[in-house]
């Protein structure tokens, strides 16, 4: 696939966006703990908390990221961010208005893989994108589509409900559409994000249609 920029231009984007929201990076990974230790506590009542705090990663990708500096080289950007704020509010309807959205960890084949998903997200990402020759601040940081992508996929395999299409719909497109970057750009690191897209729609959909067989999804 052609793109409209050069791997250098790609690199200074998050070399610009790092250095411009730095300590946010930070920010974000104490959020991602939180919200996966408020899934380990098995509590209704924190769901809207998990809800919100996803919510607000996928509206600052979409409105941050993609508006305020992906769009200087590209500007299917503008297209890319629209999608990741409604991203946001899919959150917010399924997981805070309509209360759909439950989360709880359980020691099965979708816990675990959960789990896993999201310590690559956290942990693997930026370990195998150092080797890789992205170090900080020229690396795509957890805030940033991919690395967020993935952990939002791993949080989605610890629902403790039918997981709504419409929640899925966007996360497995940009697992899509980032993994170009992989190939284009040799960001060996995002070869996980197809990974983690496949993983959690096989996973998900076996765990709607087998445990919530009953449950519909509006």
């Amino acid at each position: 696939m052609n793109v409209p920029f050069t791997v250098q231009q790609f690199l200074q984007v998050f070399k610009d966006y790092n250095l411009a929201v730095w300590p946010m990076q930070i920010v974000f990974y104490m959020l991602s703990i939180a919200i996966v230790y408020l899934a380990m506590r098995q509590s209704k009542k924190l769901d809207a908390i998990i809800n919100v705090i996803l919510a607000f990663l996928w509206i600052w990708m979409g409105s941050i990221y993609h508006f305020g500096f992906f769009s200087s080289i590209n500007k299917a950007a503008w297209f890319f961010g629209s999608f990741c704020i409604s991203q946001g509010f899919i959150f917010l309807y399924y997981g805070v208005l309509k209360s759909k959205l439950t989360f709880a960890y359980n020691s099965d084949v979708f816990g675990i893989s959960g789990l896993i998903v999201i310590a690559y997200a956290l942990i693997g990402y930026p370990v195998i994108g150092y080797f890789a020759g992205h170090a900080y601040p020229y690396a795509p940081t957890f805030g940033l589509p991919c690395p967020t992508t993935i952990f939002t996929l791993g949080m989605l395999l610890l629902a403790s409900c039918r997981v709504p299409v419409w929640v899925l719909i966007i996360p497995l497109l940009w697992s899509v559409v980032g993994t170009s970057a992989a190939f284009n750009f040799g960001i060996k690191e995002d070869a996980g994000l197809l990974i983690s897209g496949i993983t959690a729609l096989a996973l998900i959909v076996y765990r709607n249609r087998k445990l919530y067989p009953l449950a519909i999804s509006k």
